[in-house]
């Protein structure tokens, strides 16, 4: 795994802090999306490298024990807070993208651009890797699991398990391993925000 390394001075810890993936925290009821960068879903891979994996276990080690604090931007289509994120006194974003573990959403926002040519010209995380942006990840998948579906273009997988209920979009890494049973309540949703505002959650990370 390619890490980030924690800041050198630990500030009280949140207890109610959640990683989803590697840009997307939850801190208590409320989710977050970090501004300007895009990391690898978690069930991409980069050639070999489950880079998906590592990306949102390198956003947890830099969040672990720090107060993470949000700025609020703006809110996206699913219902989420697009928000500069601090853990401690360290942005997430610039973390995420020095170490090569997020792109620069450049479609959005030119803010880390800078850094991301420096992380690539460094063979940093992705940089060094066989890997495609998430955004092309995102679509292919969803592409391919829209024609799968038996509600037409509506592909993400509402489950009911023991902890809770927790959608599964096609980029997910369970995603192939969840049933969908509609006799127990068990649903398919057309985006995040119809699974979120039914009462469904995105799974956790790890």
């Amino acid at each position: 795994m390619i890490g980030i390394a924690a800041p050198s001075v630990a500030a009280p810890s949140v207890s109610d802090v959640r990683v989803v993936d590697g840009d997307t925290l939850k801190l208590g009821e409320q989710s977050y999306r970090i501004h300007g960068i895009d990391a690898p879903e978690i069930g991409q891979t980069c050639g070999s490298w489950a880079c998906g994996k590592d990306a949102a276990t390198a956003l947890l080690t830099l969040v672990s024990g720090e107060r993470v604090t949000c700025e609020t931007m703006e809110t996206d289509r699913y219902g989420r807070m697009i928000a500069r994120c601090f853990a401690g006194q360290r942005d997430i974003g610039a973390a995420m993208v020095d170490a090569g573990l997020a792109w620069a959403f450049r479609a959005f926002s030119m803010d880390y651009a800078a850094r991301e040519d420096a992380a690539k010209a460094a063979g940093r995380g992705v940089w060094a890797h066989q890997a495609i942006p998430p955004w092309d990840f995102r679509d292919e998948r969803w592409q391919a699991s829209s024609q799968k579906s038996p509600r037409a273009g509506c592909p993400i997988k509402g489950n009911i398990s023991d902890n809770g209920r927790i959608y599964h979009a096609p980029w997910s890494p369970w995603y192939n391993r969840t049933q969908i049973n509609e006799a127990k309540g068990e649903r398919w949703f057309c985006n995040e925000l119809e699974a979120v505002q039914a009462g469904w959650r995105a799974p956790y990370w790890p």
